[in-house]
């Protein structure tokens, strides 16, 4: 036999790599039926409760989510790892605004010049709930800023539209139709007679802060207001319509019965009452006032007043101001288009408003089984969200329903997954070679929000953090195929997963990129290699109909047995993994029409601007010398105060332009010019 001491140090390394795997497999990968069987009822166990309508969907801001936590920690204890481990629990705390509402007070004036030289300025007081409401996409703040009309709010470089050209709307509140030109139109530059991009809230009010606007007024537009009246028009004379046939059907019957009579009466009652309720809605319609909510929930609302007014109250305001109604200026508008914005000279907006954020305490559960040996400081995590829509709502693929979304698959699956693989460790009755950490993270479904607070607040230091190993939606496994992400962020990665992939009879899709919408996107940002876990998207996905009848629970354990064997060759083995760089999309920054940027977001900062957890390799934000930490406050010459006006400010350049952008990098100011690549 040969002598192990006779091999070159390099074939020594390989030799004890090759037992501690051969080792790995034997104690991780369980091989009798009945280990087996008990994996699977531990999986349907466990996933039951998580995807139970106690838990409501495990939406942040619910009872249920956390239960959810309260849960996951006994069973990390249970297991046997170290869960003491933040102020004496598992828990790591932090806030994520869940909903807006008004406070107190919420005023709007508006003065205007005196008609007389002597005489008092003009006052216009402003009713809340009746002539105006404060949007929950806006924020609180005092008002006493100049008015400019504005037009639709739009600049629209390809269209050579611009309402904001020769106008300083710098600390101004500027007025603000809804929709676009020319929208009855078919041979319109904005989409013909379809909303084109321009039209979204969103996309006024980054228009609008990106020109240095102070406050946003908007007014319902006149073609809007002409078309929904028309539409319940011709429902309440086709209601009214029917109820004179009704009344001729009856008058047809001889001799009606007293059923006949009852009947009639009930469809008569029914058609008046339904008759009434379109009257109303065409007296609504006519100047309609949204709702607080009307433009979007506000969780990640704006630092500056948006308000909703009603026409006829604006229309009296720029007739004095302008000498003409709004209806006149929109066919001005519509004639080129042309843009007819103009300061309301005198015009003044006055007040304030109040909106509330609500917040709820989340928290990210961890858990630890402490290595043994000299690499014993250095980490590996396993991670998996827990988190999930809750009742439905933004994130839902079934819009407008109300129901208890279980989320069984995303991520009920990948949760129970992350505990099986910690107790299948826990169980070899040896500690690791590095230390493990599997941490079940919250706020995925609200941007990856878990993962990017512990990259800030990690509870072991990155640097030392070799490897995360992620779960997401592992449990629809279908035709053997098993999709792993982040294969080329590490050297060693292609490998493992072959050979894993092979061990455990899985048709491996890899994908060499580490960006991607799940956790590990945090980690791979901060130049940690990952893997990333997936059987694939469904039917079911994000819909109350994700429900745990229909994982399958023994691919889900077989995905454990793997995992668990790879966070054991990475605990055991002499060398950490070598961190890779690889081409690929980020969350933003391209796509669509937009020029590519090649940047990706960290959502949980919460400081003004566009806030980069990293940058894609060899994208344009890369080569021009961006990365992580840096704040994005200006591209070209739009403010940036979030992804939303950092989207809005890409689309108005093209590929191949190189844009001044301003970064704030710790308490430096920096410009940056970035060539922009085309679309991806």
């Amino acid at each position: 036999m040969l002598s192990i001491m006779k091999l070159s140090p390099a074939l020594q390394r390989c030799f004890f790599l090759s037992v501690a795997c051969f080792l790995a497999i034997c104690i991780a990968r369980p091989c009798k039926a009945g280990e087996e069987a008990a994996i699977e009822d531990r999986l349907r166990e466990q996933v039951g409760y998580l995807a139970s309508d106690e838990l409501e969907g495990r939406g942040v801001g619910t009872k249920g989510i956390d239960l959810a936590a309260d849960y996951l920690a006994r069973q990390f204890k249970d297991v046997g790892l170290k869960t003491d481990l933040i102020d004496g629990s598992p828990f790591q705390h932090f806030n994520v605004v869940t909903s807006s509402k008004l406070g107190e007070p919420n005023v709007l004036k508006i003065s205007g010049p005196p008609t007389e030289p002597d005489s008092q300025p003009r006052l216009l007081e402003l009713k809340l709930g009746e002539q105006f409401t404060p949007l929950a996409v806006g924020g609180s703040g005092k008002l006493e800023l100049p008015l400019v009309f504005v037009g639709y709010g739009i600049t629209a470089k390809d269209e050579n539209y611009d309402d904001y050209a020769g106008v300083n709307v710098e600390g101004k509140a500027v007025v603000v139709l809804r929709h676009e030109p020319q929208q009855d139109n078919p041979h319109s530059a904005f989409n013909a007679t379809d909303h084109s991009q321009y039209a979204p809230f969103s996309r006024k009010i980054s228009n609008a802060f990106e020109h240095g606007a102070a406050a946003v007024l908007f007014v319902t537009d006149d073609f809007d207001i002409r078309k929904t009246v028309l539409d319940h028009e011709r429902r309440w004379q086709a209601e009214v319509d029917r109820l004179a046939e009704e009344n001729i059907k009856f008058k047809a019957i001889e001799k009606p019965t007293d059923e006949n009579v009852k009947q009639h009466r009930q469809q008569v009652a029914s058609a008046v009452e339904t008759i009434r309720q379109l009257a109303d809605q065409i007296q609504s319609a006519a100047d309609p006032l949204l709702g607080f909510e009307g433009a979007g929930s506000g969780s990640e609302g704006r630092n500056f007043p948006v308000l909703y007014v009603r026409r006829s109250a604006m229309d009296d305001v720029i007739r004095q101001a302008l000498g003409k109604s709004l209806a006149a200026i929109e066919q001005e508008i519509d004639t080129g288009p042309t843009p007819q914005s103009r300061a309301l000279e005198g015009w003044r907006a006055l007040g304030e408003t109040k909106v509330l954020r609500q917040e709820a305490d989340v928290k990210n559960v961890i858990a630890v089984l402490e290595g043994d040996g000299p690499h014993a400081n250095e980490t590996v995590v396993v991670g998996a969200h827990y988190d999930h829509l809750g009742w439905g709502g933004p994130g839902s693929a079934a819009h407008g329903v109300n129901e208890i979304h279980n989320g069984a698959d995303d991520n009920a699956s990948g949760t129970v997954a992350l505990v099986e693989v910690a107790r299948q460790i826990a169980q070899r009755g040896k500690p690791p070679g590095r230390r493990l950490v599997f941490i079940a993270f919250t706020g995925e479904e609200r941007g990856l929000l878990g993962s990017a607070h512990y990259m800030r607040n990690p509870l072991y230091p990155l640097g030392t953090t070799v490897a995360m190993l992620n779960m997401d939606m592992v449990g629809r496994l279908d035709q053997e195929k098993l999709i792993v992400h982040g294969t080329g962020t590490a050297n060693v990665w292609d490998e493992m997963i072959d050979r894993l992939g092979k061990e455990y009879s899985f048709q491996i899709t890899k994908k060499p990129g580490g960006f991607g919408p799940s956790d590990h996107s945090s980690f791979y940002a901060q130049k940690i290699p990952v893997l990333h876990l997936f059987t694939g998207t469904h039917s079911d996905y994000h819909r109350p109909s994700d429900d745990v009848e229909k994982l399958n629970l023994a691919g889900m354990r077989r995905v454990t047995q793997l995992v668990a064997q790879a966070a054991i060759e990475l605990a055991d083995g002499p060398q950490r993994p070598e961190y890779q760089e690889t081409k690929g999309s980020s969350f933003a920054g391209g796509g669509g029409d937009r020029p590519y940027f090649g940047s990706i977001p960290d959502f949980a900062q919460d400081k003004p601007g566009y806030a980069l957890s990293g940058v894609t390799k060899g994208g344009p934000a890369e080569r021009a010398g961006l990365r992580s930490g840096d704040i994005i406050v200006g591209l070209g010459e739009s403010k940036v105060g979030n992804l939303e006006d950092f989207d809005s400010a890409l689309r108005k350049h093209k590929a191949g332009d190189t844009v001044p952008v301003t970064v704030q990098r710790g308490a430096e100011s920096l410009t940056i010019p970035v060539t922009l690549d085309p679309p991806k």
